[in-house]
């Protein structure tokens, strides 16, 4: 009998000693860290005994510089403390209420929070998240409300000869439902693609709060993948698990987004139960995905009733000039003759596109082009982007 315990006791340590191994080759480490305080401020920790300094590189550093840091744009450097014990620990001051990311700075070299699992990806680069509620940060919360679905769907494109991947938020009840629906179509930035408003925008988040609130009315988002030389997003393709390249489409491709543009409305208004017409079509873009909504609602001059226009201009993404991207100013003339209800820019003051977007509003004031404008502080980052969307988006179809 004593050897039989003997036995058990000696199983129970060598599978409690694999159980931890087995944590320990993950990265796990029996801390906590990105810790939302209660008067908002946030404490890091990490461990690392024989490191000589560790920073946090985070977008609410004090002194955030214009380069990235590991990734993250507009990023500081925050030095953490060490105890006895090689526990480096920081607490922020309170911090206002938004989607922050960061990383960690060990001896110079950046890496993940092993403490947080809560990593987005960015196109090629990762990053930490948390967010500090209490104001416009609820917006990007899952809260206590009807939620909406989120459908990764592939379309035929016959212009590129390919299958290309999407994503469409449909709002609460439409599952169960009956009902028709307007439709935002909703372009990302150059370094991103289709997952991109889905992960850092907080989309679904946004539109089923606002959605509850009754501050925007029930719609669909739809959220394509703006490179044309694309399939889908890096490890959604059919090239597998590889290191993400920036697309080489642009200026090669010579319009053929904007211009087959219809393609992805026709499926969209072909397989969901969406109104097919002006007035519940709008059509807006963050970056390279505002220069695309510029031409795409131009091109398709008499489809959208509603532009947005974020941290943008028309000639973001180099261009010649010709085919597609010809007589612009009579372009804006003809869609402004066929009348919309709305044309929204917003900037941030710091965006290096600032100059591009004053020069792309003369070109709207030009033509007599009415528009709304928004200019907040900030640069091209992901805090303006959803900031723009919780104000566009309760302007539509109303």
């Amino acid at each position: 009998m004593k050897k039989l315990t003997c036995l058990i006791v000696l199983f129970l340590a060598v599978f409690a000693l694999n159980t931890r191994a087995q944590q320990n080759l993950f990265g796990g480490q029996d801390i906590k860290s990105a810790v939302v305080n209660a008067d908002h401020s946030v404490t890091f920790r990490f461990i690392a005994p024989d490191a000589i300094k560790v920073e946090v590189a985070g977008d609410f550093a004090d002194k955030a510089e214009d380069n990235p840091v590991g990734g993250i744009v507009g990023t500081g450097l925050i030095p953490m403390i060490k105890d006895a014990d090689g526990v480096w620990t920081l607490t922020t001051k309170p911090l206002p209420s938004e989607l922050y990311s960061y990383l960690f700075v060990v001896d110079g070299v950046a890496t993940t929070d092993p403490n947080n699992p809560f990593v987005f990806r960015d196109f090629a680069t990762v990053s930490n998240v948390f967010i500090v509620g209490g104001g416009q940060a609820d917006l990007y919360k899952v809260n206590d409300v009807p939620h909406g679905a989120l459908t990764q769907c592939w379309y035929e494109s016959k212009s590129q000869g390919m299958n290309r991947r999407l994503n469409i938020y449909t709002p609460p009840g439409y599952i169960t439902g009956k009902d028709k629906y307007p439709v935002l179509y909703l372009l990302h930035g150059y370094g991103g693609d289709e997952d991109e408003w889905v992960v850092f925008g907080r989309t679904a988040q946004i539109m089923d709060n606002l959605i509850s609130q009754g501050k925007a009315v029930p719609m669909l988002v739809v959220m394509p993948n703006g490179h044309i030389d694309m399939e889908a997003a890096p490890g959604e393709n059919s090239l597998g698990f590889i290191k993400p390249e920036h697309s080489s489409d642009y200026p090669a491709s010579n319009g053929s987004f904007e211009s087959n543009f219809n393609e992805i409305m026709d499926f969209v208004e072909s397989n969901y139960r969406v109104i097919p017409d002006k007035a519940h079509r709008a059509i807006a873009g963050l970056s390279m995905g505002g220069f695309h909504a510029i031409h795409i609602s131009r091109i398709f001059e008499n489809t959208f009733d509603y532009v947005g226009i974020f941290s943008s201009g028309d000639n973001v993404i180099l261009n010649d000039g010709k085919g597609i991207f010809a007589d612009f100013g009579a372009g804006l003339h003809r869609q402004k003759e066929n009348g919309l209800k709305l044309y929204w820019v917003g900037i941030g003051k710091d965006d290096f596109l600032y100059k591009q977007n004053k020069e792309f509003r003369a070109k709207l004031d030009a033509a007599g082009m009415k528009y709304t404008y928004v200019e907040t502080d900030g640069g091209h980052i992901w805090k303006n982007w959803r900031i723009y969307l919780s104000e566009f988006a309760p302007l539509l179809f109303k």
